[in-house]
């Protein structure tokens, strides 16, 4: 009866060690701790289970505390360890492990290697390869093999290679991965045509560097040369059809697959989610024959890519053993739609949350304006990460507080391109263009590579600031830099020379695009109106037409304002009537501003009343403006004093509108009026704001009011980072 007992035990504890082993594989955590804690009778392997189930989630303090607490220790539970700080990418805590082991097996050696060379530490993983008791394993050469061509260091990975002991098939698909998933396929097929032997994960790797790179007719060709394809190959292929966005192709491949596991039906519900196609997605996700986390995470993301977050989060209550997956997409659900205290229930209801999860939820209050939550959450926050403080800075740029945006920039520790460029962005964002010029000179000087958005913002400041010569030595970086052909890049260019007068310039840009958009020719067609150009943009809008492109509202703005500077009255007459009754636009109150300033500038200021008695919308201080300035030129007391009145009503504290009232009565002789308006002035309380010209003199660009404008212009005028970077 004892023996019985003490077997019963046995088959009990080792039921249970199995049990902790699935639930770990799966993620399900909590049944696995809930499994563990009732266990009356643990061994080591009931242990090494809970340390590997904790480390596969992330949870590698608690993995690292059981281990600590562990009666007994083996070789697997040194092991278990360094591979849980491996997979959560802690390298000097493995090594820590490492030197303590009692004993060492050859895969607690290809462990810690692998450790190295994941984190990219060649140098150091090579030193502990060398002092390997015994190299004729052939995994620790295929570490160092895969590290070497993760780095793209090829030759040294053929040279491990060729010197290997022993070589066998699992160490020519080292070699061969290190070329494809790596982008070399010209060597990766040369070396797959050398080897002596394949296997079918040879034939999935060429396949799968084909489709990483986008060559479908490739991976095509060479799927249909497989002798004898597995679930992988077909897998691999399905993957490639859904993510280039052919559809088509991937249900029929998926149509004749010969067996599907969850990982294909988890393919080919992918494919349905990133087409938006949430009412196939539904359908497949119902008819699969087990799911996995992975396909519930996908069906919630395909909810809530629909804007479905009700059905979401009803899938997510549904789900059986929750990830952070999953819960991260509900929360970035609710956060896109500014649903933050939803957002927030299911944040607090994660145990353990990874960068990910922080990011989306301070991203999600950022979004709001909620920048006090945004910076309790960011300070709680202790695996921060280059997204976080970028995040920060850019939402404390779309609040307008951009000194609290430089403190964080300033406190970062490594600062990436997005970093700055989401600092100079903000800063154009707010009109400060000398700080955000100022920021693009340092950057360059502290050796960041710039990219498409540091040139579009850096032009944008230039543009505003009519500094031209920067702007010049910006488009002079841009060619070297190979971004010309870049359209935002291309569209910010045209923009910057048509704002400081270089329409000529500015055309030639445009020329040289090979498929313009709609901003392309919108900004053309700005440039045009500002510098007088009436003929020319209207010939431009005509011409965009032709081509096949349909105005938007901005097109419209620009057109009626080149009309409008350029005395074509009747033009802008018709081209007004088009918007409307051609192209279905309803007119904004941009669009009645500038014929309100068409029809005043030619004297016809009733009809120019009329237009904005009529008006659908509520006239803007821009309408008004617009009325009361051509009142001014043509000396029309009576509309110029009803416009100022709806001015005043608008904008109170505007010291111009009264200025241009008070104007227009001197130029009539009426002084009593004069000093009337002056008393109004002073009893509002308004403040006349300094002004501040530009002017470039000397390819400098001056500011008549303040000195740093001097300053900042002797530092742009040498902007051309040739310190570092041999272009």
């Amino acid at each position: 009866m004892k023996l019985r007992s003490i077997g019963e035990k046995g088959t009990q504890v080792f039921h249970q060690n199995l049990k902790i082993t699935q639930l770990g594989k799966l993620g399900r955590i909590d049944e696995a701790i809930k499994v563990f804690s009732q266990m009356t009778q643990r061994n080591t392997v009931t242990y090494n289970s809970m340390i590997s189930a904790y480390a596969k989630i992330g949870r590698v303090g608690n993995a690292r505390q059981l281990f600590d607490e562990m009666p007994h220790r083996n070789l697997v539970s040194w092991n278990t360890m360094i591979s849980g700080y491996l997979h959560n990418n802690e390298v000097e805590e493995a090594y820590g492990i490492f030197v303590k082991m009692p004993e060492r097996d050859m895969f607690s050696w290809t462990l810690m290697i692998t450790c190295y060379t994941r984190n990219g530490e060649l140098e150091r993983a090579r030193e502990l390869f060398d002092l390997l008791p015994d190299k004729h394993d052939a995994a620790c050469w295929n570490a160092m093999i895969a590290g070497y061509s993760k780095k793209g260091r090829f030759d040294e990975a053929k040279r491990m290679f060729d010197e290997m002991p022993v070589k066998n098939l699992v160490s020519c698909n080292s070699m061969l991965a290190g070329y494809t998933k790596n982008g070399e396929m010209c060597l990766g097929l040369r070396f797959f045509q050398e080897m002596p032997q394949r296997n079918v994960v040879s034939w999935n790797l060429v396949l799968d560097g084909f489709v990483q790179v986008g060559d479908l007719g490739s991976a095509w060709r060479y799927f249909e040369k497989i002798p004898d394809p597995n679930v992988v190959s077909w897998v691999t292929m399905l993957c490639g059809f859904a993510q280039n966005g052919k559809i088509a192709q991937a249900e029929g491949l998926f149509e004749q697959m010969p067996s599907r596991n969850v990982v294909a039906w988890n393919a080919m519900l992918a494919a349905y989610v990133q087409d938006q196609q949430v009412d196939k997605a539904v359908k497949i996700f119902r008819d699969m024959p087990e799911m996995d986390s992975v396909s519930w995470t996908t069906m919630i993301n395909g909810y809530v890519r629909a804007g479905k977050l009700e059905e979401a989060r009803e899938l997510l209550n549904r789900m059986p053993y929750k990830n952070i997956g999953a819960q991260t997409a509900m929360i970035s659900g609710y956060a896109h739609n500014g649903r933050m205290d939803e957002a927030s229930q299911i944040f607090n209801q994660i145990a353990i949350r990874d960068a990910v999860c922080w990011n989306t939820m301070i991203a999600g209050y950022a979004q709001c304006g909620r920048m006090v939550e945004a910076l309790s959450l960011f300070r709680k926050m202790t695996n921060k990460d280059a997204v976080s403080w970028n995040t920060m800075i850019t939402g404390y740029a779309q609040v307008g507080e951009m000194d609290k945006a430089l403190q964080i920039f300033e406190q970062m520790g490594e600062k990436n391109t997005v970093s700055w460029n989401s600092l100079i962005t903000g800063y154009v964002q707010n009109g400060l263009y000398l700080d955000a010029l100022e920021s693009t000179v340092v950057m360059g000087r502290e050796g960041k590579r710039p990219d498409q958005s540091t040139f579009s913002s850096g032009l944008s400041a230039c543009a505003n600031l009519a500094a031209l010569q920067v702007g010049r030595q910006l488009h002079h970086l841009v060619v070297k830099t190979g971004y010309l052909n870049d359209l935002f890049v291309s569209n910010a260019l045209i923009s910057m020379y048509a704002k400081c007068g270089m329409v000529v310039s500015a055309k030639q840009v445009f020329k040289d695009i090979n498929h313009g958009d709609i901003v392309s020719w919108n900004s053309l067609i700005s440039g045009y109106a500002l510098n007088g150009y009436g003929e020319e943009a209207v010939e431009l809008f005509e011409e965009m037409q032709i081509e096949g492109l349909n105005p938007d509202q901005l097109t419209f703005v620009g057109v009626l304002s080149a009309c409008s500077h350029s005395g074509l009255v009747d033009r802008g007459l018709e081209v007004f009537k088009s918007m409307t009754e051609v192209h279905l636009i309803e007119p904004l109150a941009e669009h009645y501003a500038c014929m309100v300033d068409l029809l005043g500038r030619a004297g016809r200021l009733e009809e120019a009343f009329e237009m904005v008695r009529d008006m659908k919308i509520k006239a803007t201080a821009r309408v008004w403006g617009a009325l009361l300035g051509a009142s001014r030129i043509h000396r029309n007391l009576k509309f110029g004093k009803y416009a100022t009145k709806k001015l005043l009503e608008l904008e109170p504290d505007k010291t111009s509108n009264y200025v241009l009232l008070s104007n227009m009565n001197a130029e009539a002789g009426r002084w009593d009026e004069v000093e009337r308006v002056r008393v109004l002035m002073k009893e509002s309380d308004t403040d006349k704001q300094p002004g501040c010209s530009w002017i470039e003199v000397r390819n400098q660009s001056v500011g008549s009011v303040e000195d740093r404008c001097a300053e900042l212009s002797s530092s742009t005028h040498s902007l051309s980072w040739k310190d570092h970077y041999r272009l």
